[in-house]
């Protein structure tokens, strides 16, 4: 009779086809669900651009990627931090579809009218309706793109990218993942007027 193996070693690693099938899943389902919220899938101009840089028009956050595209690419790095301590016996492709899976809620909460009034009310995006359903598919694979690059790349590369990221953000739009964050969570008047100044 053939001995089974201990049920540790038995733990299911998923497969690049499983994990690929996964996130598409993940990224359908946001879609169905933004739409369901009353959030336009392409910009109200009628086309989708690769890149759109001006965060002060009305197209920001309407197009599949814009400078805050560089924040979502910070997302994923810390994500895979957070989850390379808090559940290191995850295989890195579950731990790559939970980080996307995190990001997913977060684009679906971060289009939720509560959230963008929050917006509107504390930050400087006072134009701000929402994000278009591409630019949410665009944030998440940002985010898939930074946690497969925190997983590849050296540690200090992730570190400089964080900094220089939010240094390069605040120069040109001031704004970036720690004061978008700050904004939300302790809204200050001299940073909301230095940031309508730019």
């Amino acid at each position: 009779m053939a001995q089974t193996k201990p049920a540790a070693n038995r733990r299911q690693i998923l497969s690049v086809p499983l994990s690929l099938a996964l996130i598409c899943s993940i990224l359908v389902i946001v879609g169905v669900v933004e739409f369901a919220m009353g959030r336009s899938p392409i910009c109200s101009c009628g086309y989708v651009k690769l890149w759109h840089g001006n965060v002060k028009s009305p197209e920001s956050s309407q197009h599949f990627a814009d400078w805050y595209s560089l924040s979502h690419i910070s997302h994923g790095i810390i994500f895979f931090w957070i989850l390379a301590y808090f559940a290191p016996t995850v295989s890195l492709r579950g731990r790559a579809v939970i980080a996307v899976a995190i990001e997913a809620l977060w684009e679906v909460v971060e289009n939720s009218n509560y959230v963008i009034e929050l917006y509107r009310a504390q930050t400087i995006s006072f134009d701000y309706f929402g994000d278009t359903i591409v630019n949410s598919i665009g944030d998440i694979l940002f985010t898939a793109f930074g946690f497969l690059f925190a997983a590849r790349m050296p540690t200090a590369l992730s570190v400089g990218y964080l900094i220089g990221s939010e240094l390069l953000l605040a120069g040109i739009i001031r704004d970036n993942l720690f004061l978008n964050i700050l904004m939300l969570l302790y809204p200050l008047d001299a940073i909301k007027t230095w940031q309508s100044a730019g």
